[in-house]
């Protein structure tokens, strides 16, 4: 009962401090560099521990079930993935052709002045070599997710064939290990609402709010139609869980402020493992697999966000497409999303590898910088919650589903 309003304050205090944020950034209408320089401390502190999190959640989750259990967690893990990552490209495309955010506005009336690299489109083949690593210090080092899961997957599976009689002392060595970072991560998430503020007081006092008005019909279209993902989402949990929906919107409200706060699904991630299981029930040996893989395997805000930008700048240079065009846009920034940072920032970076792809000019990326931090918000929160969402399904098809958490407010359990 305590931990419950513990918790329930925590999400209160976040809110207010986001809220306070913007009133502040508006208020002063500039960026203090102390107040910036907190927001920073709190991504670091969070981000400091990140690698060893996935790494160490993964090997013990995997190392302490069967082979072939973990075979069909990861499976169906992937197989929703796939389906709804496609599903949101569909639906972006969707709704920048209904609402056509792009049509009407002066593109000289947004400053660009950010200059952007563009990345090198990669092969099927090539992507899929980059999902395994040369040298996994080196992708320790650079943050590089997917090898470092690739490769804890890989050790999860030895350490599984040593532990399938007695647990071994190196599996239980992993275990305390990992409640050592877990606990460094909740002292971290004491400092959550003052990072939150400075992040959320620092972006809009550096960016104002007249960055946004030449853009604010496309955030308009990429804001509605991350709300109606988001519930169909509930919808289809909902419905094959049978909890009632507006439990699982009350369940992900914390990690929802906190993925908006801090506009990355890596950051997020611990109390995303945390509520998912306290929270939603999904289990421990479900919760440890499904949710550090869709930090880099599931991505349905980022292909929904390459899939509207895309149509976007298209229809700012009078660019028309075909329905097979279409597809194409749907599979390549669904395959794009593979590669897409899970740090704040990183849209520009996917953008530069998708929007030459389809003829549009590279410079154009640069007419989204000054929103990128509002983008990154909502980019964020679809993935965080469809990683969620996706775990509730696997553990409920595996019977792993904890419905003890809801007994309180029991819904249509």
């Amino acid at each position: 009962m305590v931990q419950d309003k513990r918790k329930a304050g925590m999400t209160t205090i976040i809110t207010l401090s986001m809220i306070l944020g913007v009133a502040f950034g508006l208020i002063t209408g500039k960026n203090f560099p102390f107040i910036e320089m907190l927001g920073q401390l709190f991504l670091r502190l969070i981000q400091m521990s990140i690698i060893l999190l996935v790494t160490g959640q993964i090997v013990e989750a995997i190392g302490g079930i069967k082979p072939s259990e973990t075979g069909k967690i990861g499976a169906k893990t992937v197989a929703i993935f796939a389906v709804s990552t496609f599903l949101a490209a569909f639906f972006g495309i969707l709704m920048a052709v209904v609402f056509k955010p792009g049509i009407g506005v002066e593109i000289s009336s947004i400053e660009a002045s950010v200059d952007v690299t563009a990345g090198k489109a990669s092969a099927i083949a090539d992507t899929m070599l980059g999902f395994f690593p040369t040298n996994i210090m080196q992708a320790m080092a650079n943050g590089i997710i997917v090898q470092v899961i690739v490769f804890a997957i890989f050790v999860g599976l030895g350490l599984s064939y040593i532990n399938r009689d007695v647990p071994s002392l190196l599996y239980k060595t992993l275990v305390d290990f990992n409640k050592i970072i877990m606990r460094i991560i909740q002292m971290v998430m004491y400092f959550a609402p003052v990072g939150v503020f400075a992040l959320v007081a620092s972006s809009i006092g550096k960016f104002g709010i007249e960055v946004i008005i030449p853009l604010a019909k496309y955030l308009g279209v990429y804001g509605l139609g991350t709300l109606l993902f988001l519930i169909a989402w509930v919808a289809v949990v909902s419905t094959y869980t049978r909890i009632n929906p507006i439990e699982i919107v009350k369940r992900v409200t914390r990690m929802s402020l906190v993925a908006l706060a801090t506009t990355s699904s890596a950051v997020t991630l611990p109390i995303e493992m945390e509520d998912a299981e306290n929270k939603l029930g999904v289990t421990k040996d479900v919760n440890k697999i499904a949710l550090p893989l869709g930090v880099s395997l599931n991505s349905n805000g980022a292909a929904m966000h390459m899939a509207i930008t895309i149509m976007t700048i298209a229809q700012l240079y009078g660019v028309s497409y075909t329905f097979s065009d279409m597809v194409y846009i749907v599979a390549l920034t669904a395959f794009a999303s593979l590669a897409n940072a899970v740090v704040p920032g990183a849209g520009l970076v996917s953008l530069s590898i998708v929007v030459p792809q389809m003829g549009l000019p590279l410079e154009a990326i640069a007419l989204f910088a000054g929103i990128e931090w509002f983008v990154g918000m909502l980019r964020t929160i679809l993935n965080v919650d469809a990683d969620t969402f996706t775990s509730m399904l696997v553990a409920k098809s595996e019977n792993k589903l904890n419905y003890a958490v809801y007994d309180k407010n029991p819904g249509l359990v």
